[in-house]
């Protein structure tokens, strides 16, 4: 259960990815592209933190060992209150559910009325930024590079909306493996503006556990409510 720690961190950091700008950004010399990139990543780093409250219902699958167990649990945030929670179904393995998917929520309830998130922030204090160049379908590619080993800071790379500097997605491998027994363990978040806040949709990450092969967790959020206002079913 030593995966329950590290899926939680990247699970809950969120949109907690704002700082100011970075003067110690790698600037490539040459295509203007390149250059307009630069200026995006400095968007990104000035995007100030704004707690924001919402009423979500999630689903949380995790598989490992031969089992697989889920549940849905209608989730809220704020400020004031901090994270709740309520598990509306759920089925498959009770180990699963009990060990993992109810302890993620309760260790995330936890994390977040602590402040745990900041530690592994998307910002300068965390992490060397290199820009990587511009997808097919536009978007601003980072490497995303952890100033230390720690096992929730994750190399690999985000991509950004080219005119703001919008996160979209985040995918890596984390910076420094759990334990002995728990190594390359790769994450992928994905991010949407719903009713003009940007929040998480998903979380993905799968981990091989010596002597027991794979196993994986996927989270995703459907919002119903966001700063008060209800949200449509069609965002």
């Amino acid at each position: 259960m030593r995966l329950l720690a590290i899926l939680l961190f990247n699970a809950i950091v969120g949109a907690t990815v704002a700082g100011t700008p970075d003067t110690s950004v790698s600037r490539p010399s040459g295509m203007a592209a390149k250059a307009d990139g630069t200026a995006v990543i400095e968007k990104f780093l000035a995007r100030p933190v704004v707690p924001t409250q919402y009423r979500a219902m999630r689903r949380l699958e995790a598989t490992g060992s031969g089992q697989r167990g889920w549940l849905d649990a209608q989730t809220a945030f704020t400020p004031a209150a901090g994270m709740q929670y309520e598990v509306m179904a759920e089925g498959g393995s009770g180990l699963i559910r009990s060990r993992i998917l109810r302890s993620l929520l309760e260790q995330e309830k936890v994390l977040i009325a602590t402040g745990g998130a900041d530690r592994v922030a998307i910002d300068r204090s965390n992490y060397g930024f290199t820009l990587g160049g511009i997808t097919p379908d536009g978007h601003v590619q980072v490497t995303l590079l952890p100033l230390r080993k720690h096992r929730a800071l994750i190399a690999g790379t985000m991509l950004l909306a080219p005119d703001d500097g919008e996160l979209v997605r985040v995918e890596g491998r984390l910076a420094k493996n759990p334990s002995f027994w728990l190594k390359k363990v790769d994450v992928v978040r994905s991010y949407a503006r719903i009713n003009g806040v940007l929040v998480p949709l998903s979380l993905q990450s799968t981990a091989q556990v010596r002597l027991l092969g794979g196993s994986s967790l996927r989270m995703t959020y459907h919002y119903t409510e966001i700063d008060n206002r209800a949200v449509s079913a069609s965002d």
